[in-house]
């Protein structure tokens, strides 16, 4: 069975002809003469049959060249035509759009959503709120805003923002308690946990050297403010993103513990299924968060509110 033809072959040949030179075609496409011979003579050899009689001084196309090139210049216009069918003219953006994020976000995320859906008004998003983390390949969304870094194959991630989670506790709380020196005293202290992927409670804090440490929980909750405001009302120790509590260390509300034995960087990311052309109303999207995620930042907001996360999953 042959070979089918290439595209760049019928270009190469379609393009020769029409120039009536092989300069000027190989100029026109910008490649080198050799590759437009190469392509010539690779296409007459699969067709089984000569295309083209070439002299010092001429191009002539045979009986079967006369044939197969206006049948090539209708299969050429027919790729061009549906390259334009998928090409709008205009920016416009049209169909679903589904998108998975984190409960209780700030209200300026809300307000790019709103004003995201205001400027596209052809497209039509469906924005689902989740504390666990969603499959997106068996869910059917597009993308998802999480934090959680145990990405599954097939997903890119685009990272929006870091914040170290440190470990941090009232200083009545130390006062009653004793301050933790060593990770082996977590298991005379009230530990206050997240949900791992917003499923199970948490039973092991990450330590600095990419570790692994059990603890054991008093308060459980999928909302890192509740987990904050329990901390300040000396319930326990928490593991928290250091944006949150930077007023409060500053105040003296709460204390760091733990600095050189707990802790992890987390990333805020948005993943996506991978694929070679990422659709044009996923990209905006994805600019669309990037611009705000930037704003927050410059204006040093801490960028959202959402639930606990998986404080042993890696870094994305």
């Amino acid at each position: 069975m042959n070979e089918p033809v290439e595209t760049s072959e019928l270009v190469a040949f379609t393009k020769t002809v029409d120039t009536k030179s092989l300069s000027r075609a190989a100029a026109e496409l910008r490649v080198p003469r050799a590759t437009i011979s190469r392509r010539l003579a690779r296409l007459e050899e699969r067709l089984g049959t000569r295309l083209l009689r070439r002299t010092t001084r001429s191009l002539v196309l045979t009986d079967a060249g006369e044939v197969f090139y206006r049948q090539a210049r209708i299969a050429l216009e027919a790729v061009q035509l549906a390259e334009r069918s998928v090409r709008k003219s205009d920016d416009t953006l049209r169909g679903d759009l589904r998108v998975s994020v984190p409960p209780m976000m700030s209200a300026s995320f809300n307000a790019m959503l709103c004003d995201f859906v205001a400027c596209h008004s052809e497209l039509r998003l469906h924005v689902q709120t989740s504390s666990q983390v969603v499959d997106i390949l068996s869910g059917g969304f597009d993308l998802a805003l999480r934090a959680s870094s145990q990405i599954q194959p097939g997903l890119v991630a685009r990272t929006l923002f870091r914040d170290p989670m440190i470990a941090v506790a009232s200083p009545n709380y130390i006062s009653d308690h004793g301050e933790p020196l060593v990770q082996r005293d977590l298991r005379n202290h009230r530990c206050l946990l997240g949900y791992a992927r917003g499923e199970l409670p948490e039973t092991y804090w990450p330590t600095i050297g990419g570790g692994k440490l059990h603890v054991d929980g008093v308060f459980f909750a999928n909302d890192i403010d509740l987990l904050c405001d329990a901390a300040l009302r000396g319930l326990g120790i928490a593991l928290l993103p250091r944006s949150l509590v930077a007023q409060h260390l500053e105040a003296g509300a709460l204390v760091h513990v733990l600095s050189d034995f707990v802790g992890t960087e987390l990333q805020i990311a948005l993943v996506y299924p991978e694929r070679a052309f990422l659709p044009s109303a996923v990209r905006a999207f994805i600019d669309a968060v990037a611009d705000w995620a930037q704003r927050e930042l410059a204006e040093n907001r801490r960028p959202s509110r959402g639930p606990t996360f998986a404080s042993s999953d890696k870094p994305v």
